[in-house]
């Protein structure tokens, strides 16, 4: 039996969750952190107001630039 191979990379992210649907993601390579929330139909879909926090791209809205790229 061969030995498993390594890992080539090991993403080091972290999540701190502010309130409400506000993320901060820490990301390698970025020295600031993105900003993660709801809007428009997706702020509807889990019933948070449109004033109630400031409108920010999704996790879904990075899976899909992501995806794209």
């Amino acid at each position: 039996m061969s030995e498993p191979e390594k890992p080539v990379y090991v993403s080091r992210v972290r999540i701190e969750r502010q309130r409400g649907p506000v993320r901060l993601a820490r990301l390698p390579a970025e020295e600031e952190p993105v900003v993660f929330g709801v809007h428009g139909e997706v702020a509807e879909h889990y019933r948070v107001p449109p004033d109630a926090f400031p409108p920010h791209a999704t996790t879904l809205d990075y899976v899909v630039a992501a995806a794209a790229g």
